[in-house]
């Protein structure tokens, strides 16, 4: 038996990515947000019931979790919305995932751990793109260098963003680039610089502060890891700031300006762009002998495989398949569960 999925952010770019893809699975979640009109909008040509609250209004967002299983939150940035949500799912003992890729989030869940076990609630952020095939792929190389004591994953680059991903990099930027040596998370003054193949030959790659700096960690305890980027045009422009530049674009004034040339962009890929679309994940690991294992996952486009990930995961949370507490997406579904999905492929580079 299922229980109710709610799917709160759901007119946002994501949101109605995902509230389609459910729809066209034959699930039945009942989608939020904060303004009525926007989450109907998105809700009644589906088929689909709908609420509206505002996370801020603790009487009216407990009241929206009546009768929910399992919460998918889309609403971003999620350093401004997970801890009300998940709030929420702990007094009302209702599982919560998000799609978030912000380490500090994940990390605030992390030390939440006891009080959800309590609770009987699991809190499992990360169930898209970010970090679902990530974290799987660090599993993978974990199991095949149980020794293993560092871990790289390079990313890359995404040709199109949503508006919603493109202001959490913005938040992003001003925090630095961090990494994690000896199982605690550092911010480095400058990003260290690479290459990897992801099939067509080598590539510059840049560190970057992704959420598997905090989630390879709790999923496989490998106290050394960093996340690289293919090093495009925006990381090109961004990693070579200086550091007083880089704490200036956390200052209100610009987070503001800079919101305002985000909105110009398109909402996010199009259909055939999404469809079109590819990803690849390199997963490199150093062992405590020296050796080096390798590994490359080839995907669906980024977008597209959020929505299938985040509906297949909040089904399985509703049916019951889920481990109270703090988890991460490989830890509760293992190293394979990525390869179940259309498009998605892994190779290991040195068998």
């Amino acid at each position: 038996m299922t229980g109710n999925i709610l799917i709160y952010g759901a007119s946002g770019y994501t949101g109605k990515l995902v509230a389609q893809t459910a729809h066209e699975q034959g699930l039945r979640p009942i989608l939020a947000g904060r303004s009525a009109d926007r989450v109907r909008a998105v809700a009644e040509p589906l088929g689909l019931s709908w609420r509206a609250f505002d996370l801020f209004d603790t009487t009216r967002l407990d009241a929206g979790l009546q009768d929910i299983a399992v919460v998918l939150c889309i609403a971003g940035p999620f350093s401004a919305t997970s801890r009300s949500m998940a709030d929420a799912c702990l007094r009302r003992r209702v599982h919560y995932l998000d799609v978030t890729g912000e380490i500090d989030v994940f990390e605030a869940l992390a030390a939440r751990d006891a009080e959800a076990k309590q609770a009987g609630v699991m809190l499992l952020p990360g169930v898209g793109y970010d970090v679902v095939p990530s974290d799987c792929l660090a599993v993978h190389l974990h199991r095949r260098l149980p020794d293993a004591t560092r871990l790289t994953l390079y990313m890359q680059a995404i040709p199109d963003i949503s508006r919603g991903t493109a202001r959490t990099m913005v938040r992003e930027i001003a925090l630095g680039v961090r990494v994690r040596r000896g199982g605690d998370i550092v911010r480095l003054d400058r990003p260290e610089r690479g290459t990897c193949d992801f099939g067509q030959g080598p590539r510059p790659t840049v560190q970057i502060p992704w959420g598997d700096v905090s989630t390879a960690f709790h999923s496989t305890g490998i106290p050394d890891i960093d996340v690289q980027a293919e090093d495009v045009l925006p990381f090109k422009l961004v990693t070579r700031l200086p550091g007083f530049a880089i704490s200036a674009i956390g200052l209100p004034i610009i987070q503001k300006w800079l919101g305002s040339l985000i909105d110009r962009l398109p909402e996010g890929p199009s259909e055939v762009a999404r469809k079109a679309g590819r990803g690849t994940l390199v997963g490199e690991v150093w062992g405590a002998k020296g050796d080096i294992v390798r590994s490359r996952l080839t995907l669906p486009e980024p977008y597209a495989l959020t929505a299938m990930t985040a509906c297949d995961i909040a089904r399985r949370v509703a049916s019951g398949e889920c481990q109270p507490g703090f988890q991460t997406p490989g830890r509760v579904f293992g190293p394979d569960y990525i390869l179940g999905f259309a498009g998605v492929t892994r190779e290991d580079l040195n068998a």
